[in-house]
């Protein structure tokens, strides 16, 4: 079954699967439904992005866009975000027409920012209790089309310790445009950037993204410049990823996860990071997503989705990433499962 855009929405809901442990899951899984093709809606005038790298490759099942591979393409992008630019940035479902309601639609969560400690079924409170997850989670900006936009990133453990995992979304508007001035910045709190900025220099989608724009595939992997002669992971440290989480038996049952973002839409504003936590569930709308009940808005998109975490040192492991809502449905969000062909974007990710 095909959903058509009217229905859904793209939202902060996935987070990747961590541990390089076994890849025993897309076997038995059933075949993902066809995409849903989001419509870009008409740009905006913006100052023009700058074009890094434009060399686009396919490579074993990996589609391949090289970003700012020199350091005055490095130096531009960091110059593109300012001050003002950043705080004029949209979350980057706004780029989807006629399929999203306006912001009093959503209902604000309770105690969204009062929550003191850690709960097994958060609906979006803001993260307040520290650990790793503060630091390996970053806000995104990019620039698609002409128009700025903010989505949410990991720092994943990778031998070139530069490798963020985020939405496919984030990286290309699935069948349009590659991103440009993408720029990862760690532990984002209130418009600080206290571990620095980091500029990507490779992005790599799964073709049945780039091809297809298809939300079972709803993810990426972003390969960074260092910042400062220093790399992401030696900067902030980095979470397991796995791309065996999701068995059958474990779809069935559902999985415990905790997920991150910086939502952006009414009621949050984009400054602190949120997270949500529960028993997912499959999707039933065409894909071979999983749900989870929870009320962050666009901007979370590509935020980390972990199993196993512990609350107490904000460490996990990363088994899918926020990817989408549906319309109709705006207490759900759904995330991607990480398997084989996520593995593949990771291992091409870590050897660049």
């Amino acid at each position: 079954m095909t959903s058509s855009t009217s229905h859904k929405i793209l939202a902060p809901l996935a987070a990747v699967a961590v541990a390089l442990g076994g890849l025993a899951l897309v076997e038995r899984l059933p075949a993902p439904a066809s995409a849903v093709t989001r419509a870009a809606g008409t740009p905006q005038h913006a100052a023009p992005a700058r074009a890094s790298g434009e060399a686009t490759t396919r490579v074993d099942g990996i589609s391949h866009q090289t970003a700012a591979v020199t350091s005055t393409q490095h130096r531009a992008v960091l110059d593109y975000w300012t001050a003002e630019r950043m705080a004029a940035a949209q979350p980057i479902t706004s780029m989807l027409e006629g399929a999203l309601l306006p912001p009093a639609a959503h209902p604000a969560p309770d105690g969204v920012d009062h929550q003191a400690s850690p709960r097994a079924d958060s609906r979006g409170e803001r993260w307040t209790a520290g650990g790793l997850v503060t630091k390996t989670t970053g806000k995104v900006y990019l620039t698609m089309d002409g128009r700025d936009f903010t989505c949410s990133a990991s720092v994943v453990d990778s031998a070139n310790k530069s490798t963020v995992v985020t939405a496919g979304h984030c990286a290309k508007d699935g069948k349009g445009s590659w991103a440009r001035n993408w720029t990862f910045v760690p532990g984002h709190d209130a418009g600080k950037d206290p571990y620095g900025r980091f500029t990507a220099r490779d992005m790599l989608v799964a073709p049945q993204w780039s091809r297809e724009a298809d939300d079972s595939y709803d993810f990426a992997m972003v390969v960074l410049n260092k910042s400062g002669g220093t790399a992401v992971q030696d900067e902030v440290g980095s979470q397991r990823i796995s791309f065996g989480s999701w068995t059958a038996d474990k779809v069935r049952d559902g999985v415990q996860v905790y997920t991150f973002g910086y939502p952006s839409a009414s009621p949050f504003d984009g400054q602190d990071l949120h997270y949500c936590s529960g028993r997912t569930r499959p999707d039933t709308g065409g894909t071979t997503a999983n749900g989870v009940r929870c009320s962050m808005t666009q901007g979370s998109s590509g935020g980390p989705w972990f199993t196993g975490f512990d609350t107490s040192t904000g460490r996990g492991t990363i088994s899918s990433v926020v990817s989408f809502k549906y319309a109709d449905d705006r207490s759900t969000q759904y995330g991607p499962r990480l398997g084989a062909e996520a593995r593949k974007l990771y291992d091409h990710a870590a050897g660049l």
